[in-house]
């Protein structure tokens, strides 16, 4: 079962806050501006909204297959951090 799924990635990248980071916590992936995470939750960002939009291909529209792409590698992180 992914922890990161495309809904997860969707919520990112259509955050209106340029800032906006994904964190992994308690089992949820939470969008945040970058300015409201502490100390104690900065271990646990995944990815900020600025990191995946300059990863993605062809600007700013993505297809279902390039969400799920990306979800699968968040996913990864987050079980690389041991979730």
């Amino acid at each position: 079962m992914a922890l990161i799924d495309r809904e997860c990635v969707r919520r990112l990248l259509e955050s209106p806050d340029p800032d906006a980071t994904l964190v992994f916590v308690r089992g949820d992936c939470i969008v945040l501006p970058e300015k409201e995470i502490d100390d104690a939750h900065r271990g646990l960002v995944i990815a900020s909204k600025r990191d995946l939009t300059r990863l993605m291909p062809g600007g700013d529209t993505l297809t279902e297959q390039q969400i799920d792409t990306l979800a699968d590698r968040l996913d990864n992180i987050v079980r690389d951090l041991g979730a």
